[in-house]
């Protein structure tokens, strides 16, 4: 497992233990970025997740520690809850 965390996006210590299901999108374009179940508990300020919902849904760019920092622009996450995905994204 690849392990990703998405501390280039503004805020993002909002979902740290965040865990409701649903999708992590990029607030300003509303590209999906991340699901729920790929989520996991890091010891970082910031989430982190296990995959993209799409390959190319982040740029990546390797630590010398070793979690793959991850970013859309330079944008914030929007969570949207699992029973409100198909009605968000079509409003994004």
């Amino acid at each position: 497992m690849e392990e990703m965390s998405y501390c280039s996006f503004t805020g993002g210590e909002e979902y740290t233990n965040h865990f409701q299901p649903g999708i992590y999108v990029c607030s300003d374009c509303g590209h999906e970025l991340f699901s729920s179940c790929s989520k996991f508990q890091h010891s970082s300020p910031w989430p982190a997740f296990s995959q993209t919902i799409h390959p190319d849904s982040v740029s990546k760019h390797p630590e010398a520690w070793g979690p793959v920092k991850v970013c859309c622009g330079n944008s914030s996450l929007k969570f949207i809850p699992k029973e409100n995905e198909k009605q968000q994204t079509l409003n994004l």
